[in-house]
């Protein structure tokens, strides 16, 4: 028995987003297809089709940016039937469609992401994330596997690692969505340093497969939820130096659920972390 994380990020354009965040999505494998199929049905239910059908992907700044909040606050109320049937029109019309095609899609945009986040609670589906503010130092040199990664590999180890399902777990896979080439070759030549010459690492490639998967986000289910859940928290659970409340306080319905699904364990680092610094000791001035 294996689990699956899946790996996606955000902000990592350092433009808008309030912070960086680097989110795991763990899953075990024989659970993985009827989740995806569960998903499906949902989107079926919310917008009368797959809304990832074609080049559409599930992704946080689609379903859950600031204009749709707007959209839903129009005032039109429908029937469950009426909204999918509104919003199916929305999205096959695109451009053309009407004010209130746009309403209904947005409400069946916040309907289908609530009951995405209830569907990852039956799954039991766990979430791993590290969050790094803008101005977090970072490293000169790119030999070493930044923090939030290893922070994420080692939260995902003690989940495998916990000794009452142990046996039951085996080994865990890393997904990630493919970057561009140089920097995915990048990535797996810090993973190798970081399992091969480090202690920790050492330790941590019993049970976290050291060599990483590459996939499309586009067509990969997984990478897409892990997506949503990088957004967020990107943009609805940070709070920023000086000030009290998260970006999005709009989000918070969806943050509250999102925490739920966190890796907690006693006597183990939590599942969502803020890192200040991302430098490896030997870079920082003494």
């Amino acid at each position: 028995m294996a689990y699956f994380l899946f790996i996606d990020e955000s902000g990592q354009d350092q433009q808008e987003s309030p912070c960086e965040v680097l989110a795991g999505i763990a899953l075990r494998d024989k659970t993985l297809w009827p989740f995806i199929k569960k998903i499906h049905e949902i989107e079926h239910a919310c917008f009368g089709m797959r809304y990832s059908e074609g080049a559409r992907e599930l992704k946080g700044k689609k379903l859950l940016k600031t204009r749709v909040f707007k959209q839903i606050k129009i005032g039109e109320k429908f029937t469950e039937a009426q909204r999918c049937e509104l919003a199916q029109k929305a999205l096959q019309n695109g451009a053309g469609a009407t004010p209130q095609e746009y309403c209904a899609l947005a409400q069946s945009k916040i309907e289908f992401v609530r009951r995405l986040l209830a569907l990852c609670k039956d799954f039991k589906c766990v979430l791993f994330a590290c969050l790094v503010p803008k101005n977090a130092p970072r490293p000169e040199g790119r030999d070493f596997l930044r923090k939030d990664y290893s922070y994420l590999f080692e939260r995902f180890f003690y989940f495998l690692s916990e000794s009452e399902n142990r046996t039951s777990r085996g080994a865990g896979a890393i997904v990630f969505d493919e970057l561009e080439k140089s920097r995915s070759h990048i990535l797996i030549g810090q993973m190798d340093r970081y399992f091969k010459r480090t202690q920790k690492g050492r330790e941590r490639s019993e049970l976290v497969i050291p060599e990483p998967f590459f996939v499309h986000s586009d067509l990969s289910t997984g990478i897409q939820i892990a997506d949503i859940a990088a957004y967020l928290l990107s943009w609805g659970y940070y709070k920023a130096t000086g000030t009290n409340n998260p970006k999005r306080p709009e989000l918070a319905e969806f943050v509250t659920a999102a925490k739920k699904l966190a890796y907690k364990s006693p006597g183990k680092p939590l599942g969502i972390t803020v890192i200040n610094d991302l430098r490896p000791t030997t870079e920082r001035i003494k």
